[in-house]
């Protein structure tokens, strides 16, 4: 277990895994997976477990009313970690250690999927007055 959320691990197929994201769209999965492994590290995928359901409230007595149909099926989600235990999102974004195919280096609105290129030429500390 992590000391904070920002860095959390899990033990997957028996091996320890740095968390990348949760509960990920099976695109969004593809994306940083492409992404992770052109950056030579090895991702893991795992489906998530599905949520809890809510236990269906009791019935009255001599209530004869049929039971509610059951909810719709939870959409399929899935877990994205990689093998290196040091790996952090945050800190592989901002210190720059990450870079798309095109040879650009990668940038948070890029990482959630905001921009569809990366703009490296302005960093995030650039001074942006005279």
């Amino acid at each position: 277990m992590a000391i904070n959320s920002n860095h959390p691990f899990e033990e997957i197929d028996g091996v320890r895994c740095a968390v990348v994201e949760k509960n990920c769209s099976p695109a969004r999965v593809e994306f940083l997976k492409s992404l992770l492994e052109y950056n030579r590290y090895t991702v893991v995928v795992i489906p998530s477990p599905p949520p809890k359901a809510a236990p269906a409230p009791p019935k009255a007595e001599g209530d004869t009313s049929e039971a509610p149909p059951p909810p719709p099926p939870a959409p399929t989600t899935f877990t994205l970690a990689v093998t290196q235990n040091e790996f952090n999102v945050t800190n592989a974004i901002y210190g720059r250690l990450l870079h798309s195919k095109d040879g650009h280096v990668v940038t948070m609105k890029y990482w959630k999927q905001e921009e569809a290129v990366s703009d490296d030429v302005k960093p995030y500390f650039a001074k942006t007055w005279r």
